[in-house]
């Protein structure tokens, strides 16, 4: 029997309980909080039902809906539940469906003083939700197996983080950028601890992610402040104006918080990889020194960072490419491009999540360097194996 790998399994669990209950003690406490309401709601409820009937379509002789269309539903949930109600479904881009008989929807009900009122709202598309995340479920674990599976425990654990504790820390008034790099350390923490569990390769790793994600936050606040962009030039600023009106949200710091959150997976990739590769080299030829260490560590940081960098800049530019079109179809002059806020914008998230990725390679790289050389040493001098209590 391999007690080494016992004891590695005994404490891979022990951390997963670890994480597991800071997780819940942190949404438990970060979600206890009443909620000021900024819309009045009273008599309306989103419920699901079905078409049972079109009463009257709008469809066009040119096969275009104009104006909305009437049906008849059946209510599904609610205080109106197993009812046929009459129901307005409108032709906007945003909201209404194109209504057929026996289609799943989720309708508006307004009942008030006796009347009622019934919207539809949208198509259902829980189904196809769902359908699509299991399927994306059973590809990862079919060809990732254990890992797979662990990498998805890792992802389900950052996005209870980002909705249990982020969004109601930054609702209580909590700096978002404080929030986001304290949450990034804490999903890296989780994922990488998952995935290797807690070992020096793990410990260098997030340490390296999170000076990353700091530094993507402080260039973008660089770059904002050079160039006269701040959190209050986002295209939703009235809506968030008004929400920052009723709550303690501090809305000029999401446009920041939200870098460090789209670079946190780049950035998480890289410090990762150069910790195992300097691990791993250092596993093959125990004679490098820390120099050596950094220098091989650096090499392999060169060849991620085309890739990394690309990933960022496109997916900035995938995730405003409407916009782009946009701007390309009603032929901007440059000056007019270059100095508006939304370009300014999608640049300085592309360009500090991009300084991240890149210097979160030599960090990683020293501190693995550092911490591997150390560990040989001490092991050593002490005369024991390589085996120490956080090494896999």
């Amino acid at each position: 029997m391999n007690i080494g790998r016992l004891d590695i399994d005994k404490k891979k669990t022990i951390s997963w309980i670890v994480l597991t209950v800071l997780l819940i003690l942190f949404s438990l406490a970060a979600g206890n909080i009443e909620k000021t309401p900024l819309v009045n709601t009273k008599g309306n409820s989103y419920e699901r039902a079905k078409v049972v009937k079109i009463l009257r379509d709008n469809v066009a002789e040119d096969g275009q809906r104009y104006g909305s269309q009437t049906v008849q539903v059946k209510i599904q949930t609610g205080e109106l539940k197993g009812k046929t109600e009459t129901a307005t479904s409108p032709s906007s881009m945003l909201y209404g469906a194109d209504c057929k008989v026996g289609m799943n929807v989720i309708v508006i009900l307004n009942v008030a003083e006796g009347s009622k009122v019934v919207t539809v709202y949208a198509q259902n598309r829980q189904v196809a939700i769902y359908s699509f995340l299991a399927l994306f479920a059973i590809i990862v674990c079919a060809i990732g197996g254990w890992k797979g599976a662990k990498a998805l425990l890792g992802l389900v654990y950052t996005f209870v983080a980002i909705f249990c504790v982020m969004f109601p820390m930054v609702y209580r008034g909590y700096s978002p950028i404080f929030v986001a790099i304290l949450v990034s350390m804490f999903s890296t923490l989780v994922t990488l601890v998952l995935l290797g569990g807690l070992t020096r390769k793990t410990v260098t790793a997030v340490l390296g992610t999170t000076a990353g994600v700091a530094i993507a936050a402080l260039a973008a606040k660089l770059f904002g402040f050079s160039a006269g962009i701040t959190g209050y030039n986002v295209s939703n600023i009235d809506q968030l104006l008004y929400v920052a009106a009723g709550t303690k949200v501090q809305i000029g710091e999401l446009l920041f918080a939200g870098i460090i959150i789209s670079s946190l997976g780049a950035v998480m990739d890289v410090g990762m990889s150069i910790s195992s590769t300097i691990e791993e080299i250092h596993i093959a030829n125990p004679a490098y020194g820390r120099a050596d260490l950094f220098r091989s560590g650096i090499n392999v940081g060169k060849d991620m960072m085309g890739t990394m960098i690309n990933t960022l800049v496109l997916a900035y530019a995938g995730g405003s490419l409407s916009t782009l079109i946009m701007n390309y179809a009603y032929d901007l002059s440059y000056n007019q491009l270059m100095n508006g806020y939304i370009i300014g914008i999608e640049i300085m998230q592309g360009l500090s999540g991009s300084m991240g990725v890149v210097l979160t390679v030599p960090i990683t790289a020293a501190l693995s360097a550092f911490l591997i050389s150390r560990k040989a040493k001490t092991a050593g001098e002490s005369g024991q194996t390589e085996m120490d209590s956080v090494e896999e």
